[in-house]
């Protein structure tokens, strides 16, 4: 069991250290479930009571901390306890165990395949005609590379992950388990017999040191690439459509999903549940917060929200003033109930007056 005191984790993440810093700690732990031996951190005031009830031993909070917190607690200030209190997680974490070099037994290889001697094929894998593997890519149990596949070195396929025919993927690539990256687009032309199924003919390109969450699908292109660009971090469950660009260092959250052909800059961020339309262009750094549909074209550097997605401001604007509608339509109610009884009144005094 790893133990560290807290002052060994201050000056792993830069902190300065207000209490007892020379208590030990033997991991970390939620604020409302930490014991004495753990370490625990503190961003957001909705947590302020699970602060002052913490049975923690030390909390990273940022520079600016001003909240109660209680006697025995020691504090770890930094510029961003977020961070800081990633690479405190990353001391106590176990390295993840990578299997042993070699082909499992009941995986099936193709004789053609060329399989590097530092890579792992895991049990009842299937790899392809023509596929290369190399230097230390793992696959676990039950991944199927179709003919053709390039998987760059140090890439790690976990278990059910299906790759189709000609696809490549780059070096120190993580894509979890149940992804399926170069099955068909969904493109199909109307006829008098029905829809017709349209080819696809292109390919999927995963360049280096991208992650590809749990079941998450990537459709090959019409004809040339579905390319995902350098470092770009996909989350579980999105579905990239053919022909998808997406740009460098871009982070796609759960549950999106991206229609043929658009494409999205360097650097931009998808909340969770967005839609983007065919052939939109997302421009490098913008944001589209959760559950927004986009339709149209997203500036660089614009954060939009909504359905359809417009401008931040412009959407919590009009957020707002839909938020007053039930009491407007009140209000109307009640000037109607009002000028029928004025009309009442006004139609029995006339009457009286004849």
């Amino acid at each position: 069991m790893i133990a560290r005191t807290l002052f060994e984790l201050a000056e792993l993440c830069g902190a300065a250290v207000e209490g007892d810093g020379s208590r030990k700690v033997i991991g970390p732990a939620p604020l409302g479930e930490a014991g004495r031996e753990h370490v625990s951190f503190f961003h957001h005031p909705r947590y302020a009571n699970e602060l002052r009830s913490t049975r923690a031993a030390g909390v990273v909070v940022a520079l600016s901390f001003a909240a109660e917190a209680p006697d025995h607690l020691t504090l770890l200030r930094c510029e961003d306890p977020s961070r800081a209190f990633t690479e405190i997680v990353r001391v106590f974490s176990r390295a993840p165990r990578r299997p042993a070099p070699g082909v499992h037994p009941t995986a099936c290889a193709h004789p053609s395949a060329e399989i590097a001697d530092t890579a792992s094929v895991g049990p009842l894998c299937t790899v392809g005609p023509g596929s290369r593997l190399g230097e230390g890519v793992v696959l676990h149990a039950q991944v199927a590379l179709g003919e053709g596949v390039l998987v760059g070195a140090e890439s790690e396929l976990f278990p059910m992950v299906v790759v189709y025919d000609g696809i490549q993927i780059g070096e120190r690539c993580v894509i979890q388990a149940g992804c399926v990256i170069g099955s068909d687009g969904h493109g199909f032309e109307p006829s008098d017999q029905g829809w017709i199924k349209i080819p696809h003919t292109g390919t999927v390109i995963v360049e280096d040191d991208v992650e590809i969450g749990a079941n998450t699908t990537i459709d090959r292109g019409r004809f040339g690439a579905t390319r995902i660009g350098r470092g770009t971090k996909i989350d579980n469950l999105v579905q990239l459509g053919h022909n998808v660009i997406v740009g460098e260092g871009s982070m796609i959250v759960a549950q999106v999903g991206i229609a043929g052909s658009a494409l999205i800059g360097a650097g931009a961020v998808l909340g969770g549940q967005a839609g983007v339309n065919g052939h939109a262009r997302i421009g490098e750094r913008a944001q589209v917060g959760a559950q927004s549909g986009v339709f149209g074209d997203v500036p660089a550097g614009q954060i939009v929200l909504g359905h359809p997605a417009r401008p931040r401001t412009e959407a919590l604007r009009s957020m707002a003033q839909a938020a007053r509608v039930p009491g407007l339509v009140e209000k109307l109610r009640q000037l109607e109930q009002r000028v029928a009884e004025l009309e009442r009144e006004r139609s029995v005094s006339g009457e009286g007056s004849a």
